[in-house]
């Protein structure tokens, strides 16, 4: 199996066939132990499932992947999504790739680097002053005109393309690869409208279903303003829509109401949700980079941030396995700046002077 291969090596999976595939070499993403951040977060067995590593950087490449593969089949030479930045660099990559055009429909204030990503590949960027009329601008482009459309464009939101959600089950069959088999205890995502945690979980499922495995893993939704959470609470399918949103960095996950297919999810699992501050997500961004050398997208680590709460709380074991997928690379958000920036020093002199601040923020320069 290698990497150049994409997504094809699960194609009985997926919705698509292999010679069907409109592929970036998407995939095979490494996962990687995080012992040192784990001893500080109080979890014995923590692992990144690194997502960042993906060609457009982030997890939505195997949504576009098969989503784009799935357009192609069925005849159509345009793509449109709503998009703050992963969704729509994916999908312009992708529609580059197989020809066809592509339309990004996002708002002022988006992250920089991800809309200046978007138009590199090709796609018409639409910035919209009123974000909220994104969706019903591509509602009305599929009722004139048959726009296939990736996104959420209509409310109550069931998430995003149901071809493309089936892309992410390659996550789960990849973990039992590179586990040998063995299923982690706790999946924890971050999350929005649950496209990435619905594949996850219907891919263990399909998984148990052909008897590769004999177990599920209890999946873990990573919020930020708690609709799965405070719908857990309820014995109701209903989703909560949260009170007092408040303004969030976590621009890719900042949604106030979560999904069914996220709720069920959990449900099904034995799992739970967890919300997570902007403060905790600063912290964990920094703590990854330091301690294990990763860098994530301030949204992408809501999971490991998550998971570090549950454990202090108890819910998490402390010999538990523990996977945390990292969604997005920190460089797709870079030009949000942290509250307490990495300590730099101007340095007019030599070499002493250099050591100085070396023992002064360790301790002692080196040997």
């Amino acid at each position: 199996m290698s990497p150049a291969d994409g997504l094809t090596a699960f194609a009985d999976y997926l919705p698509v066939d292999a010679d069907e595939m409109i592929s970036l070499g998407e995939g095979h993403t490494p996962l990687i132990p995080a012992a040192r951040l784990g001893r500080r977060l109080g979890i014995g067995n923590l692992l990144i499932k690194d997502e960042s590593r993906n060609p457009t950087w982030s997890h939505k490449d195997r949504f576009s992947a098969v989503a784009v593969s799935a357009a192609k089949r069925q005849g159509h030479r345009f793509v449109a999504t709503a998009s703050s930045g992963n969704a729509g660099a994916s999908l312009a990559a992708y529609a580059a790739r197989a020809g066809l055009t592509c339309l990004v429909v996002t708002f002022e204030g988006a992250p920089g680097p991800m809309v200046d990503q978007i138009g590199r590949y090709g796609a018409v960027v639409v910035e919209l002053a009123d974000k909220t009329r994104r969706w019903p601008i591509l509602a009305e482009g599929v009722a004139r005109f048959g726009w296939f459309v990736t996104s959420p464009f209509e409310t109550p939101v069931v998430g995003s393309h149901p071809d493309g959600i089936e892309g992410y089950k390659t996550i789960a069959c990849e973990l039992v690869l590179q586990q040998q088999g063995r299923v982690p205890d706790w999946v924890v995502v971050p999350t929005a409208y649950g496209d990435n945690l619905r594949g996850i979980w219907r891919g263990f499922c399909d998984l148990r279903a052909a008897g590769v495995i004999d177990r599920l893993p209890k999946m873990v939704a990573a919020e930020i303003h708690g609709s799965v959470r405070d719908s857990l609470a309820r014995p109701a399918d209903t989703l909560v829509t949260a009170r007092d949103p408040f303004p969030t960095r976590a621009l890719s996950i900042g949604t106030v109401q979560g999904t069914f297919q996220s709720l069920v999810s959990v449900r099904r699992s034995g799992g739970t949700a967890e919300v997570v501050t902007d403060a905790a997500l600063w912290q964990t961004q920094a703590g990854l980079a330091r301690h294990e050398g990763i860098f994530g997208e301030l949204s992408g680590v809501t999971s490991i941030a998550a998971a570090g709460q549950l454990r202090r709380r108890g819910i998490i074991g402390p010999d538990d396995s523990v996977v945390c997928i990292m969604t997005a690379s920190g460089l797709k958000d870079i030009d949000q700046r942290p509250p307490h920036p990495a300590i730099r020093y101007r340095v007019t002199g030599g070499l002493d002077e250099v050591l100085k601040h070396l023992t002064a923020e360790f301790g002692a320069g080196p040997a």
